[in-house]
């Protein structure tokens, strides 16, 4: 095996930062050189991953989890017009030359083979293009560009099944794609100013990469016309370095346990942590709250059956769950899923909405409001565990995701480093090994 040097260019969207990491961390196992351009937050996570952390110095760069750290403060946004103007301004356009400045002097010291930009990182792209570095994409989640047969992402929908579902998906693609497109200007005034030629769409920066690593099976995703770029590799099912740390024991009592995992980041999902609390006050479970580092435990008002802690090893807790309680990100539900728990989803945004509807397609769980009164989250928590099929559909989905995740193939496509060469209009011109 050859010995590679690796340049991770990194954004904290908390629970993509896990399997991101945890792919670094299988490189340095093996052997390769591992450079990690980061924020603040993710600096101790990197260092028990292994890997050199070099901070975002002109890029944000945020110093915690915490909502008084986060640039973007995507949960104070009203409708759909506004997140995309955040969005823009502030994560994807907006910082995209100082992504690009700190990534090309990452670039020349590090030397990197590969690098991987996070999707986020649009102007770590450029830098990487510009440098003739070939970059992959990770995507922690399911696939989210726009492809055909993929319903539109951010809206919880299932795949178009008719003329009227069909419409529905081009109109919503259409109108999203043309609120993107209003960072092309941005976007090519930082590529021009690396030489490089203009774009016509906002994400054909990203499809200029070597490949797309989508961290999940392609059974839990929906079926789509995915590009030659496009692979699946598995997810990763590391817990978070923040929570190894913590001893776990389970609370006494015989009851069912359920545990209760929201958001890593702040969603504004304090009020949705205390209905869950309030909900299960009245059942005879026992309850397992871990608020992660956005949310002070101390908020929160217990019950006598729900313990609440900031942390512990979903690893450890999930053998013993009979259900678990989350906002749908994708961490927490494959991880459920990979331990046969059936999920009841409260999405709070960004792509959940998309990870619960594949939940309740293929039977694994139910879908509610994260508005929804503790009475309504008691019943359907009850409902899971009065009905073995959402477990036994739970289970059957998490034997698919254990095999893809132990399968070894997100680090495969890693060290196949020979770079793909692309056209002027992104079209590949040697194409990746096929799927």
């Amino acid at each position: 095996m050859n010995v590679r040097t690796y340049l991770f260019a990194l954004v904290d969207g908390g629970g993509t930062v896990p399997p991101e990491l945890g792919a670094a961390q299988r490189l340095v196992e093996r052997g390769h050189q591992v450079t990690v351009l980061g924020e603040d937050s993710m600096a101790s996570d990197v260092a028990a991953a292994g890997a050199t952390f070099v901070p975002w110095t002109e890029a944000p760069n945020r110093a915690s989890r915490r909502p008084e750290d986060d640039p973007y403060r995507d949960w104070e946004c009203t409708n759909p017009l506004e997140l995309f103007s955040r969005l823009l301004e502030f994560q994807f356009a907006g910082p995209a030359p100082a992504y690009a400045r700190d990534m090309a002097d990452a670039i020349d010291t590090v030397k990197p083979d590969l690098a991987v930009c996070s999707f986020f990182a649009i102007g770590a792209m450029v830098a990487a293009q510009a440098r003739g570095v070939p970059f992959d994409v990770p995507f922690p989640n399911t696939y989210l560009l726009p492809v055909d047969g993929m319903p539109p992402v951010g809206l919880g929908l299932r795949p178009a099944h008719g003329p009227v579902t069909r419409f529905r998906d081009r109109i919503v693609r259409s109108l999203t794609l043309r609120q993107w497109n209003k960072g092309v200007p941005a976007l090519n005034s930082v590529r021009a100013s690396y030489g490089l030629p203009p774009v016509q769409e906002f994400f054909d920066q990203v499809h200029l990469a070597r490949k797309h690593l989508v961290l999940t099976s392609a059974e839990f995703d929906f079926p789509a016309q995915m590009p030659l770029h496009v692979r699946y590799v598995g997810a990763v099912l590391d817990d978070p370095a923040w929570t190894s740390a913590t001893p776990w024991t389970p609370p006494a009592g015989d009851g069912p346990l359920i545990l209760v995992a929201l958001s890593s980041t702040f969603q504004d999902q304090t009020s949705c942590l205390q209905r869950v609390i309030d909900g299960l006050a009245g059942l005879p479970v026992r309850g397992y709250v871990t608020t992660g580092p956005a949310v002070d435990p101390g908020m929160l008002t217990a019950a006598d059956n729900v313990t609440v802690v900031e942390a512990a090893p979903h690893s450890q807790v999930l053998p013993h769950a009979d259900v678990v309680i989350t906002h749908a990100g994708h961490g927490t539900v494959v991880r459920a899923l990979a331990a046969g728990v059936p999920v009841l989803a409260l999405p709070h945004g960004r792509d959940q909405a998309d990870n619960a509807v594949r939940i309740s397609t293929r039977g694994a769980g139910i879908t509610l409001s994260r508005k929804a009164k503790p009475g309504k989250i008691a019943a359907a928590t009850q409902g899971l565990l009065d009905d073995p099929g959402y477990a036994d559909a739970a289970g059957r989905l998490g034997a698919i995701i254990r095999r893809d995740a132990e399968a070894g193939r997100l680090i495969a496509e890693l060290e196949e480093i020979e770079p793909v060469r692309h056209g002027a209009n992104g079209d590949d011109l040697i194409s990746p090994t096929p799927s």
